[in-house]
């Protein structure tokens, strides 16, 4: 298998970097959005809220400081002006969310160009042996189409690979940007009733 992979010339090098760094960014991320699995406990801190129970709803949310539950902290931290804290707070974890994406994205765009660069490297190889030999070797011209071929099918398997990971990442983002911004207006309305009663 890492014979045939080598088989691909030079160009193989750069998109076995490629897979490698895509590989690590979609296991990191799988594993960091995980643990956001936190909708239960942001609804028994608003509940502890509305409650007037302040110290049990930051009590709730010990070493759960990922995400939502991060926001919250923030805006139970600074009652006076929770809005522009959680605010904040949620844009420093929406780019915290968004780690690695930017990498994953030009993988994507990178890679086939890649691929297609090992095609023409591979196809102008053939036709200099061509060129040199004649017809005479059939197998050094077909090593140089099979070269490109490689390349090709190589780079357009790690887009692919990249490609799937990469929107569920995005919607996932998409999703918890929701949750954040819900769960966060829900907070600041039960601090700003506490505050106008008292």
């Amino acid at each position: 298998m890492l014979e045939r992979i080598l088989s691909g010339g030079w160009i193989m090098l750069p998109l076995m970097l490629c897979s490698i760094v895509s590989v690590t960014i979609i296991i990191e991320r799988f594993l960091f959005f995980r643990r956001m699995n936190v909708r239960i406990s942001a609804n028994q801190v608003l509940s502890l809220v509305e409650g007037r129970q302040f110290d049990e709803a930051l009590n709730s949310m010990q070493n759960k400081e990922i995400g939502i539950m991060k926001v919250l902290r923030v805006g139970l931290n600074h009652q006076r002006h929770p809005g522009k804290a959680m605010e904040t707070a949620g844009l420093a974890e929406i780019s915290a969310m968004r780690r690695g994406l930017p990498a994953q994205d030009t993988i994507i765009t990178l890679s086939p160009l890649l691929g297609l660069l090992g095609t023409i490297v591979g196809m102008i190889g053939s036709f200099q042996i061509m060129a040199t030999s004649g017809l005479g070797q059939p197998h050094a011209v077909t090593g140089g189409v099979g070269e490109a071929l490689i390349a090709t099918a190589a780079g357009i398997t790690v887009a692919v690979i990249t490609l799937i990971p990469y929107n569920y990442f995005l919607a996932r983002i998409e999703r918890e940007t929701e949750i954040i911004e819900q769960y966060a207006t829900r907070l600041e309305y039960a601090l700003q009733d506490f505050m106008q009663e008292g």
